[in-house]
């Protein structure tokens, strides 16, 4: 599929994306604020070739505040030399560096949440640039793009690689083949039910095989999650034979979980604003209308809380991470069984 043209994006890139190599530079792109008319806000981007081959376009820190990708990324691109790799590696640890310095799901720069800004605009704010320079420059460069992802500080999720349920054919079998060699327990088909101009979406769009992840979340990153994270990601260059190394596979007898959450009453959201409390571990079997959480009203103690229930059996993939919550904010995420294999 084609993709809108690079001619007008103004961002310099500070390595040749073409070159053999182990290469780190930069993403220079242009903006002004009060204390600097020529500012250029700098986006770290190592490139690692052995000069021929597939490429594989690999990204953190799409929203600030989600780490243990940050982190896998940045050990991997130290640890690896171009001998190891076969073809190319693109890798961005973090993409919204404004957000990642501040802790925060949007870019402080423009207010803009970075998965929304797709497939971006060469005029526009600092986000939108970069959407677009992915968009024209990087993606059709790619042939596996990553996406690496948390429930950052609104979500926790049970650890698991996801995916979109993109139409039948190759495209699917390669990320259902994908995102089950990132290894975690538990695989999640998903809807977007937020908005548009999302950055897996504008990747789909163009064929690529992209995998991303909801790698736990609520601010706290355990040791499990991080192993499991950079485990994931060198397993799936492994499946997609970037890396010279042999793939690691599942136990016998031991598949991942598939479970998905197409409908959008998978997605529990808060009727009022108020304090959350969670009443079903993450990851436990629930039923229809079983209760899952329920809001406390502060400034009402004497009023009964409002009860949040299961649309339908499955699983508790995500649940409110922070207890203060608005009225709208998902609450809960419902996961159903499913063998994606069989899906139309």
């Amino acid at each position: 599929m084609t993709a809108p043209t690079a001619s007008a994006n103004p961002i310099h890139c500070s390595v040749d994306l073409e070159a053999a190599g182990k290469q780190h530079g930069h993403l220079a792109i242009p903006y002004s604020y009060n204390l600097a008319g020529w500012a250029n806000l700098l986006v770290p981007i190592t490139v690692i070739s052995s000069g021929s081959g597939p490429t594989a376009l690999l990204m953190a820190g799409n929203h600030g505040d989600e780490y243990p990708g940050q982190v896998a990324l940045l050990k991997l691109l130290r640890e690896l030399s171009p001998a190891q790799v076969r073809g190319r590696l693109i890798i961005i640890p973090t993409l919204n560096m404004p957000a990642a310095k501040a802790a925060t799901r949007l870019s402080p720069l423009d207010g803009k949440n970075f998965n929304r800004c797709f497939p971006g605009n060469p005029a526009g704010t600092v986000s939108e640039i970069l959407a677009h320079y992915l968009t024209t420059v990087l993606f059709p460069k790619a042939d596996l793009v990553m996406d690496l992802h948390t429930g950052g500080r609104s979500l926790d999720f049970v650890p698991c690689a996801h995916m979109h349920l993109v139409p039948a054919g190759p495209q699917r079998d390669a990320m259902l083949a994908g995102t089950e060699a990132f290894l975690s327990d538990h695989c999640f088909l998903y809807a977007d039910i937020a908005g548009t101009g999302l950055l897996p979406v504008e990747a789909e769009r163009q064929g690529k095989t992209v995998i991303t992840t909801e790698m736990g979340g609520s601010e706290n990153v355990t040791t499990e999650v991080h192993r499991i994270t950079q485990r994931g990601v060198r397993n799936v260059l492994r499946q997609f034979g970037y890396l010279d190394e042999p793939v690691e596979k599942r136990p016998a007898g031991k598949p991942p979980v598939w479970v998905q959450s197409l409908d959008r009453a998978d997605y529990r959201l808060a009727p009022e604003s108020g304090l959350y409390e969670g009443l079903v571990p993450l990851g436990e079997a629930v039923v229809a209308d079983q209760p899952v959480g329920q809001i406390h009203f502060l400034e009402r103690p004497d009023r009964e809380p409002v009860v949040i229930t299961a649309n339908a059996a499955g699983l508790l993939i995500a649940s409110r991470a922070p207890s203060i919550v608005a009225q709208g904010d998902c609450v809960a995420c419902i996961g159903h069984v499913v063998d994606p294999r069989t899906l139309p």
